[in-house]
């Protein structure tokens, strides 16, 4: 999918076309076909490598510079059901005209920039365009983190009352989540590190014009990506020790199930040995008595009473 938008000074988003393409505008290409790709590398003079950098679902986030054009390449948090989480590559590639979007698919970070939200960004101010579309990541991100944190604590308080394996499952999908937000992370703020350095490099000037305004929010998507890696390094740290105080719980119920079956099975035995003695085919006591029946259930009864007595004191069950 290929759309093209551009700020007017007044009003909502114009919507344009590869004819109408005019300088200032926001080329949005989602899950492109070669075509596309070819179409908008030869109105545009983009490098096709940068156009194709985002289609690899394993990128890493990193900086590319070319003469007339910067690619800056972030992953950026998607939701995928109620408890999972992943990330996904996003090129971003500024020229001396246009600044162009790339992604696999519709993310929520792009779909901010609506019709509804046009007058807080303009596309034509493409440095700072930028940096808002790397400051909403970084937000969603935190965004998201405080939903994972909902669900954790959700997720205690059932196991507290039982021990479910979708319960614990859903645990793993959340660390799973956690481990693909940190690796994100680490390599955004590389990259946001390299843009911080960039703004001091003539070669770029031309192509990346920054001004006060654009350097402070530049810093705050420093300061909010910074502030989602320690929420992630806590929550991870939350949820692995979480997993293992309920592993243990499983193991603790598990071994005290076991202990009492021990306890009962010794119980049972007794009433067993002592009929299968009186059983044999030999002279016995009792044997000419007419309760003896009543008298062996009597000594089973006391013996095994006294054994689960015993158990009982040593905490057995």
């Amino acid at each position: 999918m290929l759309k093209i938008y551009k700020s007017m000074e007044s009003g909502p988003l114009q919507e344009l076309t590869l004819k109408t393409l005019e300088k200032g505008a926001w080329i949005n290409i989602i899950d492109p076909t070669p075509y596309e790709l070819k179409v908008v590398s030869n109105l545009t003079e983009v490098e096709p490598d940068f156009l194709r950098s985002a289609l690899d679902d394993e990128e890493r986030s990193h900086t590319d510079v070319e003469d007339d054009s910067i690619m800056i390449l972030t992953n950026v948090p998607v939701m995928r059901g109620h408890d999972s989480y992943d990330t996904l590559p996003l090129a971003i590639i500024v020229t001396k005209e246009y600044i162009i979007t790339v992604c696999l698919e519709e993310t929520p970070v792009i779909s901010e920039f609506n019709d509804q939200t046009s007058k807080l960004f303009r596309t034509f101010k493409k440095t700072r365009f930028l940096f808002q579309i790397l400051y909403k990541s970084a937000t969603f991100y935190l965004r998201y983190l405080r939903q994972i944190s909902k669900i954790s604590d959700e997720v205690e308080l059932r196991l507290r009352h039982s021990m479910q394996n979708r319960e614990i499952l859903r645990l793993l999908e959340l660390q799973k989540g956690l481990t693909y937000f940190n690796a994100a992370l680490r390599s955004n703020g590389a990259v946001l590190d390299k843009l911080l350095r960039l703004r001091s490099n003539p070669a770029v000037q031309p192509v990346l014009k920054m001004y006060e305004e654009d350097e402070d929010l530049l810093e705050d998507v420093i300061i909010e990506n910074k502030q989602a890696r320690e929420m992630v390094e806590m929550y991870s740290k939350i949820l692995a020790r979480l997993a293992d105080t309920f592993s243990s719980i499983i193991s603790n119920n598990q071994n005290l199930v076991m202990k009492f079956l021990a306890a009962m099975t010794i119980i049972l035995a007794i009433p067993t040995v002592i009929s299968s003695f009186f059983g044999m085919n030999v002279p016995i006591p009792f044997a000419d008595e007419p309760y003896a029946f009543l008298y062996v259930c009597i000594i089973a009864m006391l013996i095994a009473g006294s054994s689960a007595y015993i158990l009982w004191r040593r905490h057995m069950f």
